[in-house]
């Protein structure tokens, strides 16, 4: 018989090690992509979803305590992307949730699970890959992933929407990973300036996936509520307020969130400092 695809995706999830991990999200991509995984009838019942396994390392501490150096170091260059390495490992956490946690909500429509379900072990498998390269990048710069500590915000933010698919996407890829597309290019600008253009060509690899990552974020948050009969521009603003702390800061990348389909509307209004 094959296996639901919600008990593989916690196989991703609950894995510890980094290898393990990100192998056991290229093993749920290939075994979904042959056919050897049973989609969930909609509404099947829960399955209970377990913490995200973890390693020893890196040690979690608030944000103000993770370490920032100037780039024109290797130090310093190692620590930007050791931080980068921990959001894509959570980000593989939060892709493999979602499909765990996700996969058989009534709201998406029969006809299209297969391809919601597809489209977030995808992104899970992406995430491996750019954390896989990340910390090969990493270790060519004599460290690893854990050798720094790193904060658990990330997943903060999976916790609070662990009870709403709208706001999982409301807050994940269409906040969180629509930040990654505001931030990436300069960072990769700026590694090209100390002349690291293999962590600026990561980057540049991690911040062409995202934009179908953000899409993806916003084409089923947009057939969530359909479903539900709500506007989703005045539900996006309603989530995004009430269930995320950090804010939605500019500057704002408005050609790479127009190509995600992120519309200014979404996001500018929720801005203390909206750009023209």
């Amino acid at each position: 018989m094959t296996r639901d695809v919600r008990l593989a995706a916690l196989d991703a999830l609950t894995a510890a090690e980094p290898e393990a991990k990100c192998a056991a999200a290229h093993e749920v991509a290939e075994d979904w992509r042959a056919g050897r995984l049973a989609m969930p009838a909609s509404g099947a019942a829960d399955i209970t979803v377990p913490p995200p396994g973890r390693p020893d390392r890196p040690e979690l501490v608030p944000p103000a305590k993770v370490p920032r150096r100037r780039l024109n170091s290797p130090a310093g260059r190692a620590a930007l992307l050791h931080a980068i390495a921990h959001i894509e490992f959570n980000a593989i956490d939060l892709a493999f949730d979602l499909v765990a946690r996700f996969a058989a909500d009534p709201r998406i429509p029969d006809d299209r699970r297969t391809d919601f379900i597809g489209d977030w072990i995808t992104v899970g498998a992406d995430e491996a890959r750019h954390f896989a390269m990340v910390d090969a990048r990493l270790r060519e710069l004599d460290s690893h992933y854990g050798a720094l500590p790193a904060h658990g915000g990330l997943w903060q933010a999976a916790e609070a929407t662990a009870d709403d698919l709208a706001a999982r996407l409301a807050i994940a890829p269409m906040v969180l990973e629509a930040r990654g597309l505001d931030v990436t290019p300069g960072m990769a600008e700026r590694l090209r300036g100390a002349d690291d253009h293999a962590s600026a060509d990561i980057l540049t690899v991690i911040y062409n996936d995202e934009i179908s990552h953000v899409a993806a974020g916003a084409r089923w948050f947009e057939v969530v509520c359909d479903a539900d009969g709500v506007e989703p521009l005045d539900r996006f603003h309603f989530l995004v307020s009430t269930r995320f702390r950090g804010g939605v800061k500019p500057p704002f990348n408005i050609r790479g969130r127009s190509k995600a389909g992120l519309p200014q509307s979404f996001y500018q209004p929720l801005s203390s400092n909206p750009q023209n």
